[in-house]
């Protein structure tokens, strides 16, 4: 399943409508919620028949198109089956009630309610929300209108700080040829350098964060002044939250094109299989964990080799810094030391390549043990 993306182009009323129709979708799953938060064993069928109900009862969900009314029923019913599994599979901590949604920003059409221009620039919605057509703006790259309609299985229409965007969700297999280039990595990543493999080489860390910290903090400071309610509150509040994401494209889009660059020049890659979630529990290094993104990036690794058919191996962290790469001798250091001199064999390293080396060696050992990533679904 592929997902292209358009950022789209209308006019104020057409927005305004968009709006309606997302508010019209968060009514309707928080009413299946309630459905079954009123102690009705309902099943995914029944929440789709109920929502035939509520159109009946309510002029304006009857606006929206039927299949987009059963896709946000299916989202209500996607969180009460999971809260299930989560209580079965006995899961630690909170299981994941489902809560009664208060800021939905999307909406979703299945087959019907949409159709597309045959030079693929325009998008209408032919559904009583009265959203019309609409231009269709991204990469030229894209060629939506290329693939058959039968394949596009889903539009979806989201709200994001800097406008809207139309999703289209293509059932199509993506084929990538891999040119076999007899590289096998060893991948550590870390704070000072965001991530240092067996080879040697060093990659910086772009810290995205950090250097967009002291203009965030400002705008911070400028919405905490502004009157609640009003419009020039609303206007500082977009100017934040556009630059928080500004910040979050910059991290998708370093991590992105940085694991399509070991993907493609190497036959199998090693990481550590790390806790980030338990990390980030360390007050001090918390904002610098999360800046640095290790979780997109190894997400984005294990798609990309998904698609090159490559070994994707996760090894556990034990001791990958302190044992000695040559020699398998113990050397303790703490984060502060940044060099491993090794007192049995003498090899003297940067810490970050002598963990590196240890977690090929680590994936080695273990052959196929450990495999992680490569059967995981591309989308």
């Amino acid at each position: 399943m592929l997902v292209y993306e358009y950022k789209l182009d209308g006019k104020k009323k057409q927005f305004k409508a968009i709006e309606e129709a997302i508010c019209v979708v968060q009514f309707i799953r928080n009413k299946c919620l309630r459905l079954w938060m009123d102690g009705m064993n309902v099943s995914k069928n029944d929440l789709q028949t109920y929502c035939a109900v509520l159109a009946k009862d309510y002029p304006f969900a009857c606006r929206l198109n039927s299949q987009a009314r059963q896709a946000s029923a299916d989202r209500a019913y996607f969180a009460i089956s999971r809260f299930y599994e989560n209580c079965k599979e006995k899961k630690p901590g909170k299981k994941g009630y489902p809560q009664f949604q208060h800021n939905n920003r999307s909406v979703e059409y299945k087959k019907t309610g949409w159709k597309l221009d045959d030079d693929g620039k325009h998008l209408t919605f032919t559904d009583g929300c009265a959203i019309g057509r609409l231009h269709l703006v991204g990469n030229k790259q894209q060629k939506i209108e290329t693939f058959p309609i039968k394949d596009i299985k889903r539009v979806r229409i989201v709200r994001r700080a800097d406008g809207y965007y139309a999703q289209f969700c293509v059932k199509t297999e993506r084929k990538v040829e891999h040119v076999p280039s007899g590289k096998q990595l060893g991948i550590d990543v870390g704070l000072k350098a965001f991530l240092t493999d067996s080879e040697g080489t060093i990659v910086e860390n772009p810290r995205h964060y950090r250097k967009a910290e002291k203009k965030l903090k400002r705008l911070g400071r400028c919405l905490s002044r502004k009157k609640k309610k009003s419009a020039n509150r609303k206007k500082a509040q977009k100017r934040l939250v556009k630059q928080h994401l500004k910040v979050q494209r910059q991290r998708e889009d370093f991590a992105r094109k940085l694991a399509n660059a070991y993907v493609s020049s190497s036959d199998l890659i090693a990481y550590e299989n790390l806790q980030i979630r338990n990390m980030v529990r360390n007050r001090k290094l918390a904002k610098s964990i999360h800046d640095a993104g290790w979780g997109i990036f190894l997400q984005w690794v294990n798609r990309y080799a998904f698609l090159h058919e490559i070994p994707v191996m996760a090894v556990p962290p034990h001791y990958t810094s302190q044992k000695c790469c040559d020699c398998s001798t113990i050397v303790q250091k703490s984060l502060s030391i940044r060099t491993h001199i090794c007192p049995g064999c003498g090899v003297v390293l940067d810490r970050d390549h002598n963990a590196a080396l240890n977690i090929l060696q680590k994936a080695l050992q273990n052959g196929t043990e450990g495999h992680s990533g490569t059967n995981e679904h591309v989308s």
